[in-house]
């Protein structure tokens, strides 16, 4: 079985993130979205508010799994038996940042990290983006998915 954790915080979800998601979903049996946990990092929106976005964004499709971790990645991943993580990329400054880390996964865990470039119209999405227009009052709704909206 080809699992594959694309973890994040998803604070929030995007249409970046859903765009990465869905066209990966031919390339494994199962993805697991996996909220990493952080006690030092403030977030905009609960754990319990990003746990149901996500699993209410993805409620019917059965190859997806929601759930939190702590600690490393790769360590989560070996919990998982999945040996692939997953990342979507915007621009060059992603790459370079998400390369790094993933030699780093391969050469401490052996865990490969698969590449999705996101698709035209979404590259100028990103979690950061939202919440500073929710911030300051802006429209953020052409950048999330419904369940976000509703929040």
């Amino acid at each position: 079985m080809r699992k594959a954790v694309f973890p994040g915080s998803f604070d929030p979800l995007t249409l970046g993130h859903i765009d990465i998601i869905e066209r990966a979903l031919p390339l494994f049996d199962e993805i697991i979205l996996a909220i990493g946990t952080n006690s030092e990092k403030k977030y905009m929106f609960s754990l319990e508010e990003r746990l149901s976005f996500l699993k209410e964004a993805f409620k019917e499709e059965t190859k997806i799994k929601v759930t939190t971790y702590s600690g490393l990645t790769v360590d989560f991943c070996k919990k998982q038996e999945a040996a692939f993580i997953l990342r979507g990329l915007r621009n060059s400054k992603d790459l370079e940042f998400e390369k790094t880390i993933g030699q780093t996964n391969f050469q401490m865990a052996g865990i490969d990290t698969i590449f999705l470039v996101n698709s035209p119209g979404k590259s100028h999405i990103s979690s950061t983006v939202v919440r500073d227009i929710i911030r300051h009052g802006g429209d953020y709704s052409f950048m999330v998915p419904d369940v976000v909206r509703k929040k």
